[in-house]
């Protein structure tokens, strides 16, 4: 557990929870519907805005950052280890901790259903595409722009391991934790 830029087995993680500060990067409500036992929500979009916190939460105990299935905790985990915070990102996420058998904490009420990040993002890209496409069929051709928009997005996100789309899309409203 010592290495700041590794990646942990739920098996690695799972003994050693009570000795880490769990930090999930996922959007309120995907937090929301379901976490890691006394995991802190800090989406990724917030994370530059938490570094000072996130820098002295790691001088006490090192950072378990984690998201739904690991891709956004690795993003946020590069993003402090550029800032000289040590953490490491939980391989799997929250899909292969529950996997595993371990139980997820969940606020009090009634769970919200909540589509994973990464699903928002294919709909909406997808969605988008099939509208400039039949758009640039019925209406215009100039409507095509719309779908080469998207897939030139799609590119430069994989590209740069961003997604511009996701930041959009986790500051919608149904994407905040409910009242």
């Amino acid at each position: 557990m010592s290495d700041s830029a590794a990646t942990l087995s739920v098996g690695e993680a799972q003994p050693h929870l009570d000795e880490l500060t769990v930090v999930d990067v996922r959007t309120p409500a995907e937090f929301a519907s379901g976490h890691l036992p006394d995991a802190v929500n800090i989406p990724l979009d917030r994370i530059g805005r938490a570094l000072p916190e996130l820098r002295q939460a790691a001088a006490r105990k090192p950072l378990l950052l984690v998201c739904s299935s690991g891709a956004r905790s690795e993003n946020a985990t590069a993003t402090l280890a550029s800032h000289g915070i040590p953490a490491s990102s939980l391989g799997g996420g929250t899909t292969a901790w529950a996997a595993g058998g371990h139980g997820l904490e969940y606020p009090a009420g009634p769970p919200r259903a909540v589509w994973a990040m990464e699903r928002q993002v294919r709909f909406t890209a997808g969605a988008i595409v099939l509208l400039g496409l039949g758009l640039g069929l019925f209406v215009h051709p100039a409507f095509r722009l719309l779908s080469a928009g998207i897939a030139a997005g799609l590119v430069f996100s994989a590209l740069t391991n961003t997604c511009g789309m996701a930041g959009v899309l986790g500051r919608l409203p149904f994407n905040q934790r409910g009242k």
